[in-house]
């Protein structure tokens, strides 16, 4: 049943006339008596008595109105209900973020900043790898990033303060894991040997945390003997296979809480393989709004800038 035939049918309930009603739907008479007709045999009875002069509605035209004026009523509230949601939608600031970082970071922060009703993630981005980031705030795709950074990132030199402005709201620490055994102890232990290396599942090469990773590795006093078994853009996804037991990884500290899923998730060797990074937000240094630039203001001001 079309919507407008409801609307038709108050039409004529309140003209009591096909020509004045057909009119004031802005369609032809003949248009809207057929859609008239249409509506009484889609419900299967007759709804205009039209022996009368003015027409007349049947008894169960006067009950069918009564639908008709709850009906339409409803679809118009649910329609304003629904625009402003988009229009509270379409004033949010737009953020882009790493997987991890919005399971484990994300929802605190805003909490505790007082920007959970201003921000709105780009749910687009979980799937972003590293300098996608960028070209998603040079494209308009996001109007803020929330990464993890390093000075081993291979472009970060893209970074430029002429084009870009940022903020440090934590740090962040790289831990190796691996799953428990029955004793408690990790079943894979750095750093291995040349003989027996230690089943890696690693992080994707273009994300924010493998450049960390292998700069680290390259600068140890002790040579790590590694296997790379797997390579994942998402933490959450490389903490999911070392919980099942295919080897061990790194993971930002906050992933590495107890779960009953799969095992308990210990160290994989001590702080020697720790691995510091920050976590940044990055705007353009011109803002697309100035409700951004408001915001930035506020988040300077509690991060001490």
């Amino acid at each position: 049943m079309d919507l407008r035939w409801l609307e038709d049918f108050m039409a004529l309930a309140r003209a009591r006339h096909f020509s004045r009603a057909a009119e004031a739907q802005h369609v032809s008479q003949p248009t809207f008596s057929r859609r008239i007709k249409l509506l009484e045999e889609a419900m299967g009875t007759t709804l205009i008595d039209r022996q009368t002069l003015p027409l007349a509605l049947t008894p169960a035209g006067e009950i069918f109105l009564e639908f008709c004026e709850r009906a339409t009523r409803d679809v118009r509230e649910t329609r304003e209900r629904i625009q402003a949601l988009e229009e509270a939608a379409e004033s949010r600031i737009s953020v882009g973020s790493t997987q991890s970082l919005f399971s484990h970071f994300f929802q605190e922060w805003v909490a505790v900043s007082g920007a959970a009703d201003q921000l709105q993630l780009n749910l687009k981005s979980t799937n972003w790898l590293g300098a996608q980031f960028l070209d998603a705030l040079d494209d308009g795709e996001c109007e803020l990033v929330l990464c993890y950074w390093h000075r081993y990132l291979p472009w970060r030199e893209r970074l430029t303060p002429e084009r870009y402005e940022w903020l440090t709201l934590g740090e962040e620490l790289l831990v190796p894991v691996s799953v428990a055994d029955d004793q408690g102890t990790p079943r894979f232990v750095l750093p291995g040997s040349a003989g027996q290396p230690v089943p890696l599942i690693a992080h994707h090469p273009r994300g924010f945390l493998y450049s960390a990773i292998e700069a680290h590795l390259s600068q140890s006093k002790v040579q790590a003997n590694l296997l790379p078994l797997n390579e994942s853009p998402h933490s959450a996804s490389i903490k999911a296979l070392v919980k099942q037991g295919f080897g061990m990884g790194w993971l930002p500290k906050r992933m590495t809480e107890k779960s009953e899923q799969f095992g308990r998730l210990v160290r994989a060797g001590d702080e020697q393989w720790d691995i510091p990074v920050d976590i940044r937000l990055i705007r353009l240094r011109e803002p697309r709004s100035d409700d951004l630039l408001t915001l930035w203001k506020t988040l300077e001001e509690q991060h001490h800038v």
